[in-house]
């Protein structure tokens, strides 16, 4: 049975002899009856307290959940990102490394052309200077038949300037 402080207030007791003082118990139930009441407001006040904490309590540990939850998607992300530019990265350097190496090949290759043009080059300048060995060759046979030429010549010319003609090889004069 759940006593209230009406009850006590109302509480009435039966008289006897050698009985109880009435003004004193009266009193004394009127106090208990006010402590009662306070007792239960204080009570009433912590449970609305306790209901407000408990609420509180609830609100922070969803926002706490709402954090940690956000605090681990957002490292998933910073770990998702890390990964990304890692792989970005290495990519960046292989095709780096592709164009490099394309480069290198080109610039070998070039390499390889200028050193066929310079050995063509070579190649042509020796024959050339062989041509030309060979031209001044012929004109040194060509001088030297000339020259044979001009000593039958000269061995002919001086029977024909016996004969009257003073006029030089091959210029005649016709008047």
């Amino acid at each position: 049975m759940k006593i209230t402080p009406l009850d006590i207030q109302q509480m009435g007791f039966k008289i006897r002899l050698r009985g109880y003082d009435r003004e004193e118990v009266q009193r004394f139930l009127e106090e208990l009856a006010q402590t009662f009441e306070s007792l239960n407001r204080d009570n009433a006040t912590l449970r609305e307290k306790l209901s407000l904490t408990e609420r509180q309590l609830a609100d922070l540990k969803k926002t706490e959940a709402t954090l940690s939850n956000t605090l681990i998607a957002a490292q998933s992300i910073v770990d998702d990102l890390k990964e990304a530019a890692q792989r970005d990265a290495e990519l960046i350097m292989k095709e780096a490394e592709l164009k490099a190496a394309e480069l290198i090949r080109e610039a070998r290759a070039e390499l390889a052309g200028t050193q066929r043009d310079l050995s063509d080059l070579h190649k042509q300048r020796l024959l050339m200077i062989e041509r030309l060995r060979s031209t001044l060759r012929t004109f040194e046979r060509m001088l030297e038949i000339e020259e044979g030429d001009q000593g039958r010549s000269d061995q002919d010319a001086p029977a024909e300037k016996i004969a009257g003609d003073s006029t030089p090889y091959g210029a005649r004069n016709d008047q």
